[in-house]
């Protein structure tokens, strides 16, 4: 293992975010204040519980998980699209780098950047809404295994795209559609039984359950079944990205 490489391909992502900080953090903390006065408050007050939780807890889960789909896949995309768009791709390739090393820097910076402003996010949620986590383990695990997952997502995303209108693409008209109807902001026993049938065919109702399971302990499908899921996405992702550095698929010139 080229722990110096890795490291430094690492520590480079990171810096970036250094230099758009406005853009990554302080951006989605205003984004997520907003939804609370929104939902948590003119929508709350409407809705006082849901499952037994009030409303503006309710949707913390959601609103971390929405923010931690979108930012991992934004994040990995853009972290190796550039390379392929200034042409510095070629010198990684030819470099004493497995392609293990190289998923693995990109995709753990995309990562790491993700599930800070996840707990960024959470931070500011508790000056809104009064939290508690009665499964911080299962917690911890689910929001690693999904932004792994998705910053996996996000790299197969980078390598596909050829502009930089294909990179919003998957976030925009796929991701954030998925996680306004995965129950993010409601549950989905909430609705009629033939539209629940519906819900179960979207993926990321099973992210947002097994996560909000780990908050309050109420979930809309089983936590196994969560959990599963959330391991698929990760086992398929990655076979695709491996074979993706394995063929050259859209790398080569």
């Amino acid at each position: 293992m080229n722990w110096h490489a890795v490291r430094s391909i690492y520590l480079f992502e990171m810096a970036r975010t250094r230099r758009t900080l406005l853009q990554s953090v302080l951006a989605p903390v205003i984004t997520t204040t907003l939804y609370f006065v929104v939902f948590g408050s003119a929508i709350g007050a409407r809705i006082p519980e849901v499952e037994g939780v009030s409303y503006g807890a309710f949707i913390v889960p959601g609103l971390i998980m929405l923010n931690l789909l979108t930012q991992s896949v934004s994040n990995a995309s853009f972290g190796i699209f550039f390379p392929k768009f200034s042409r510095t791709i070629y010198e990684l390739l030819s470099a004493p780098v497995s392609h293990f090393e190289i998923v693995l820097s990109y995709v753990g910076a995309a990562a790491t950047k993700s599930i800070l402003l996840s707990l960024i996010i959470l931070v500011t949620a508790t000056f809104f809404v009064p939290l508690r986590i009665e499964h911080p383990l299962w917690m911890v695990g689910f929001l690693l295994l999904t932004a792994v997952s998705f910053s996996l997502l996000g790299f197969i995303l980078g390598i596909w795209a050829d502009n930089f209108e294909k990179l919003q693409l998957v976030p925009l008209l796929i991701i954030t559609p998925l996680t306004f109807l995965g129950g993010s902001f409601y549950s989905i026993d909430m609705l009629p039984a033939a539209w629940r049938a519906v819900s179960l065919l979207n993926p990321v109702v099973y992210l947002v359950s097994g996560f909000r399971w780990s908050f309050y302990g109420t979930a809309d499908v089983g936590v196994g079944v969560s959990l599963a899921m959330t391991l698929l996405f990760l086992a398929v992702f990655a076979g695709i990205a491996r074979w993706m550095l394995r063929t050259g698929y859209r790398l080569k010139p």
